[in-house]
């Protein structure tokens, strides 16, 4: 099964009020609200720039080794792209002009005994109670449940679309981006103490797999699963790459329980494996020295050592076809990533996923370091190693909120074809065994 396959878009790809791409099936506009279901031709001529994804490097070898005793090896590193849904299509394009930048045009008053605009004249019945929510378009309309302006149609913006929090030496950013309608990322950051009192913290990114049904609420519930379940077992003693994995399968249960319908028995739903929510996930803790590691799908996780004269590393390795075929050398690089099926992911999180093999690695660094945890929506502009830590701002250590809403937008001056989200973790080596083991 091709998770990451993009359907076709059909005629009328771009929305005629505001051109932001079309879902096939759309009856309305999801960003602007507009009916679809008359629309006029679209023009032909519209002023595009292609925006060309960079090229893969391999990426440099990794700048400290696995922690001794780790449940598993460190992971190779595979070099190439492997994103997922959206991203086996053609360089995207980007409307360049005032149709791109996502504002409303309000129309001139209307001429003495014409029919009023419903944008300017609302109906009484129609305009906001004190304290309601106000249409950002027509500025006169009230709000429904839906976020939709009862008055013009408009959709609201979705709190959701960008979203930022920094939890002591944690932060992340999260952006729709430039094409989709929509963020179907999710993340989630959290501090808490282990049994000795010393901190850990966690970082977790999700990413929804767009071809999927309901992405934007697997990424939330697995990212939510995830995070939840690390801070119930981390304070309780649980080794910190136990307590990853057992956090990366409530995450695909969590998932799992989207595909069924309430008040029917999973077992007995003849439905639940087509099509089902799916998403990818990617995490890090830092505790006790440790720098530990879990992912499935082809979200991605990257070491920045503070002193830049040291190498970066990329420390998880896609879960895709490509690099199914470099690693079990039925294929060199070239040949992988030339192929059509390169891009296909081959784990997720969801009730259609073939097998749930979480991935975790622990590793012990010996100098501090910023740890970039991402989805592809990020490492597509910036997929090597060291071209990660060339997008990483100098202050990140210092500012990781700053730094991660430097990476978004590096990804959004790119072209930001996809939602992106990164969380930057800066890992602090303890002053007594700073050493590697």
């Amino acid at each position: 099964m091709n998770m990451s396959q993009k359907p076709q878009e059909t005629a009328l790809s771009r929305c005629p009020g505001c051109e932001e791409p079309l879902e096939p099936g759309d009856l309305f506009c999801g960003a602007c609200g507009y009916d679809l279901s008359a629309v006029p031709e679209p023009p032909q001529d519209r002023p595009t720039i292609a925006i060309a994804t960079p090229a893969g490097e391999p990426a440099p070898g990794a700048g400290f080794g696995p922690a001794p005793g780790a449940a598993e090896p460190a992971p190779g590193q595979v070099p190439g792209s492997a994103p997922d849904a959206e991203r086996s299509a053609p360089p995207a394009t980007r409307l360049d002009g005032p149709a791109a930048s996502g504002d409303f045009e309000l129309a001139a008053p209307a001429a003495a005994g014409a029919a009023p605009d419903p944008r300017t004249s609302p109906d009484p019945a129609l305009a906001p109670s004190a304290g309601a929510k106000v249409c950002v378009a027509c500025r006169a309309g009230r709000v429904d449940n839906d976020g939709y302006c009862e008055n013009c149609g408009h959709a609201q913006p979705r709190e959701r679309d960008h979203m930022e929090q920094e939890l002591g030496s944690v932060a992340a950013v999260s952006d729709r981006g430039l094409r989709h309608h929509r963020n179907e990322d999710s993340f989630a950051v959290s501090t808490t103490a282990l049994p000795d009192g010393s901190p850990a913290v966690v970082a977790i990114v999700c990413d929804g797999v767009s071809s999927a049904s309901r992405p934007d609420e697997a990424s939330a519930a697995a990212a939510y699963a995830a995070n939840e379940t690390l801070l119930e077992s981390l304070p309780r003693g649980t080794h910190p790459q136990q307590a990853m994995h057992e956090a990366i399968v409530a995450a695909a249960e969590s998932v799992n329980r989207l595909a069924q319908d309430p008040g029917q028995a999973q077992e007995h739903d003849p439905h639940r494996h087509q099509n089902a929510p799916a998403c990818t996930l990617v995490g890090a803790i830092m505790a006790s020295g440790l720098l530990v590691v879990g992912w499935v799908g082809d979200s991605r996780v990257y070491w920045v050592p503070e002193d830049r004269t040291t190498p970066p590393a990329r420390l998880t390795e896609d879960d895709s076809w490509a690099a199914q075929m470099v690693a079990a050398g039925l294929m060199n690089e070239a040949e992988a990533y030339a192929d059509e099926r390169a891009h296909a992911i081959t784990g997720w999180l969801g009730a259609d996923a073939y097998e749930l093999e979480p991935h975790t690695a622990s590793f012990k660094p010996d100098r501090p370091g910023i740890v970039v945890v991402c989805t592809d929506g990020l490492w597509n502009y910036a997929e090597s190693a060291a071209e990660m830590a060339a997008a990483v701002p100098e202050d990140a250590y210092e500012r990781p909120l700053h730094g991660a809403q430097v990476l978004v937008g590096h990804a959004l001056d790119g072209g930001g074809h996809d939602n992106v989200t990164v969380a930057l973790v800066p890992f602090a080596v303890p002053p007594q065994g700073a050493g590697s083991a």
